[in-house]
Formats: C-alpha cells, structure tokens, sequence
C-alpha cells in the first residue's frame, strides 16, 4: 500500500498504487483467484503485477508464479517488495503482458489484471490443455465482464463470472502496433 493510504489497506475497494494504476479491490483479487481453480503443482502466469498484491497471493497457493508489469517504476518496487517478503517461487519480468512468457510456457493458469477487448492469442498458446485464464474482458474504456476461459485442445469455454471495472490494459493491447 502507498505511504499516503494506510487507513485505506483494509477497505474492500481499488487503491491508485501510482502510474495511473490500481490495486485490485480485495473481494475481485480474491474472486479471480478462486476460479483460477488453483492446486500447489501449478504453474501460473499474471498479466500486470501492479503492487504485487495478486503474485503474492498467487504466490502462496501456486507453485512458481511468473509475472510481467509495463510499468518499469511499478516493476522495480514490487520486485523489492516480493523479493523483501521472500517469494522465491515469483519470478518478475519488466514487459508487454500481451506476449506472455513463452519461455516459461506452459502454464496451468493465466491471469490478466487490466482491461483488454479481446483474449490475447499470445496467452492463449502458452495455455496448458485444461488450463483456465482470468481477465476482465470489454471495452478497457468501460465496464468490463470478468470471464473465466477453459481451454480444450483448440476448443475455448468462456464463462462470465461478473460486471468489473479495470484501468486498460496498455502497449500493444492499447495500440496494437507492431510487436
């Protein structure tokens, strides 16, 4: 939590966390969480670190959490942040969320923390058979449906969990320039 906001860490709402960012209201962490279906062999991938409030809570129920934040000032303090709470099993990248981390591919779990119009075909590769992603789809500009996709071999079950509001997604999800 910033400095200027701790009288606000335990209310179930969204906090500016700087760079024109949240923090996830803590029911919608929790929530996208519990869909994930997470069990402790599990691999997953985190789309927007932020804080590194969500990685963390990913972190303890997880077995290696990857995750990428744009933002390289939101980057560097949340890795001294998980790194100073001890989570080895978080490993952060400085980056376009978008492209995923196909190196670390595949992942059990996919879990996307900003607004995006359309599922990233990038994410959708590195999805292990049976895996599960998280994001909140729609308009980034608007209110947005946080959906839970299942994949199975090239087929996708969407479900629609509930209405949410995210800041959007940004680099090439926002100006969809060449990668």
């Amino acid at each position: 939590m910033p400095d200027r906001l701790p009288s606000a860490a335990y209310a179930d709402r969204p906090l500016p966390i700087g760079e024109g960012q949240t923090i996830s209201q803590p029911y919608v962490v929790a929530l996208m969480t519990d869909i994930l279906g997470l069990k402790h062999n599990h691999r997953v991938l985190e789309i927007g670190t932020g804080s590194g409030y969500q990685a963390a809570v990913l972190g303890e129920l997880a077995n290696q959490v990857y995750t990428i934040e744009i933002k390289k000032k939101l980057y560097d303090r949340s890795i001294k942040i998980l790194e100073m709470l001890g989570y080895d099993n978080i490993h952060s990248r400085h980056g376009d969320g978008y492209f995923g981390w196909p190196e670390a591919a595949p992942f059990d779990a996919i879990m996307i923390t900003a607004a995006i119009d359309h599922i990233p075909p990038p994410l959708l590769k590195q999805l292990k058979d049976g895996g599960r992603l998280a994001l909140p789809l729609g308009n980034p500009f608007s209110y947005q449906n946080l959906v839970l996709v299942t994949k199975q071999g090239e087929d996708l079950r969407v479900k629609q969990i509930t209405g949410v509001l995210f800041v959007p997604m940004t680099g090439y999800a926002l100006n969809k320039s060449s990668p």
